[in-house]
Formats: C-alpha cells, sequence, structure tokens
C-alpha cells in the first residue's frame, strides 16, 4: 500500500532538518517547509507503517481551520502550495502544549477512572461517566518532549518552573479559549462536536503565534452530535471521527506504549480501515469530497513545490 513514510530532501539554501513523530520540517532561515508524511503515532510511539493519504488530510483541515481562525491569533503559516506541505514562520515553541477539554473522554477518562479527581492541577466534579460534557472546558497542559513521552502539567508549574512567563502564559490560555470556542462552532456547521484538542504556540518577532496544526484528527478528538445524548443516557460508546479508535485497537491487542510492549501487527485491512476514517473525517469536516493526490510522483512533486514556494512572496491569506 502506497504511502509517504519519510523524506529526505536536500534543498539549495536550506539551514537544518528535523524529522518529528508525523512531519518532516526542512528549515531556511526564518522560513520553514513542513511536509505532513502519513506516518502516524500513539501513546508517543511512531507506528511502523505508514497510513495512505493521512498526511494529505490533515495537512488540508489544518490549512482550512488556521485560515478560520486568524482573526483570533496570527498563526505561522505563508502559503499551503501543495496537499501534503505548509510553508511558514520559523517561531520559537513555548515547551507546552495547551491542552482543553470539553468533554471527559480519552486520557482524561482513563485517569478518572482510575480514582483521580485532579488533572494538571484542575478539579473535577464526581459522579461523571465516560463522554460526559464538563461544566466548562478545562485546559490540562502538557510538555512538549523532544524526546519520549510528553507529560501533564499544572499552571503552577509551568509558572514555577519559568517554562512560561506569566505574562505570555496568560495569553495562551486566552488564545486556548477562544480558538477552542470557535472550534466548537465550525465542529456543530458540521454535526459534529469537539470533545478536545491541543494547540502549539511559538514567538516570531517577539508576538506569540499559533504553530503547528489545529483541529485534525491528530490533535482533536469529535462525536458526531446526532445520537449523542441518546447513547450517552443508554451508556453506549459515542460515534466519534478521531485518532482515539487507533489507541483503543492498540490497547485492546495489548499496547500502551509502556517499556516491553510490542506493538500488533498493522496488517493491510488494518491500515485500509484507519485511512478510510481519516478520509471520512475529512468529508464530514468539510462537506467536500477527498481528492487523492497520486503517489507515484508524490516526492517529485513535493521537492518542486518546496522549492518553488520556500522565498515565494504568496499571501496565505489572499
Amino acid at each position: 500500500m502506497e504511502a509517504i513514510k519519510e523524506t529526505n530532501f536536500s534543498f539549495a539554501g536550506q539551514t537544518g532538518f528535523y524529522r518529528g513523530k508525523v512531519r518532516d520540517v526542512y528549515y531556511f532561515g526564518d522560513r520553514l517547509a513542513v511536509v505532513a508524511t502519513d506516518r502516524i503515532s500513539a501513546f508517543d510511539v511512531v507506528l511502523p507503517r505508514a497510513i495512505p493519504y493521512k498526511g494529505q488530510v490533515l495537512n488540508q483541515i489544518a490549512s482550512i481551520n488556521l485560515k478560520a481562525t486568524a482573526d483570533i491569533v496570527p498563526n505561522w503559516v505563508i502559503s499551503t502550495p501543495d496537499p501534503n506541505v505548509t510553508i511558514g514562520y520559523r517561531c520559537e515553541p513555548f515547551k507546552v502544549e495547551m491542552v482543553i477539554r470539553g468533554y471527559l473522554a480519552g486520557h482524561a477518562w482513563r485517569e478518572y477512572k482510575a480514582g483521580k479527581r485532579t488533572l494538571c492541577g484542575v478539579t473535577m466534579p464526581d459522579g461523571l461517566k465516560e463522554n460526559d460534557k464538563l461544566p466548562e472546558p478545562i485546559i490540562t497542559p502538557t510538555t512538549k518532549a523532544d524526546q519520549g513521552h510528553d507529560e501533564d502539567i499544572s499552571k503552577e508549574d509551568i509558572l514555577a518552573k519559568g517554562i512560561v512567563s506569566e505574562e505570555d502564559y496568560t495569553k495562551l490560555e486566552s488564545y486556548t479559549r477562544a480558538l477552542f470556542a470557535r472550534g466548537t462552532e465550525l465542529a456543530k456547521q458540521r454535526g459534529l462536536i469537539l470533545v478536545d484538542t491541543k494547540y502549539e504556540f511559538g514567538k516570531y518577532n517577539d508576538q506569540v503565534y499559533l504553530i503547528d496544526e489545529i483541529h485534525t484528527p491528530d490533535s482533536s478528538r469529535y462525536f458526531y452530535s446526532e445520537g449523542y445524548a441518546s447513547r450517552q443516557e443508554k451508556g453506549e460508546p459515542q460515534k466519534q471521527l478521531s485518532k482515539e479508535f487507533v489507541r483503543q485497537w492498540l490497547i485492546e491487542n495489548g499496547f500502551q506504549g509502556k517499556d516491553g510492549q510490542s506493538v500488533p501487527e498493522m496488517t493491510n485491512e488494518v491500515i485500509a480501515r484507519i485511512s478510510e476514517r481519516y478520509i471520512e473525517l475529512f468529508e464530514v469536516f468539510t462537506g467536500h469530497t477527498f481528492q487523492k493526490q497520486d503517489y507515484a510522483n508524490a516526492l517529485k512533486r513535493i521537492e518542486q513545490q518546496v522549492t518553488e514556494n520556500i522565498f515565494s512572496p504568496k499571501d496565505y491569506n489572499n
């Protein structure tokens, strides 16, 4: 099954390279070109096989959402010249991810189920069940690890350790709540509920910028709004669009990223099913039919688009 697992370009004017869990990043001074590959990670582990069209889905959904939130906070994007490529400003990232949750799901539910009622310094009420709506959205930050696992951290610890200044953290919280509110509105228009998500921020020319991707199935969890209340009342699992189904498949097959555990075999059937779910989210979220890019010349196409656009004066907002 064809997919882009990695890229290894060498561009004129390139000043650096970084391979993340999912993205390959090429630096050009104060600019960068981010290639969204088809790699997939879960529990902070890159899984052995790539998922066809996943990178295209993530890059295109992120582009739509970054444009739709540019009035709230400036973002890093200059242009999106290719389905798998975004070109933007090289920001100095804050070493935290701003996770915000409107519902008790995923990691928060697993902690709650284990008896914990405080997550990242935020108290959660008793008597909730999985996927219940929280009284109000809560911000549960994590550290941004260069290697290994991100870890939960409280606002108090972030400030005490000097990871982010109080002035900047106040801005990050404000932006996070405003972005989540906008994301909730956009999801509602498509018959979806934005359950939880994360935002990353950085600084460029001493100004706070929104960076990375937003409101994608890798960074966010969505429920279908139709039938949510009845499923919740009956104690049934929610119908969702997110990467959580991959995590659940891994858990059911004995893998949570812990020492000594092995990733279960990812058969062609499993790969195809994951790919279909990513495409489903794209189509539900955008209302458009997904146009599959041809893999035959994908790497050549990506290389050409980066070369032609990295120093181009194209305006992203036009």
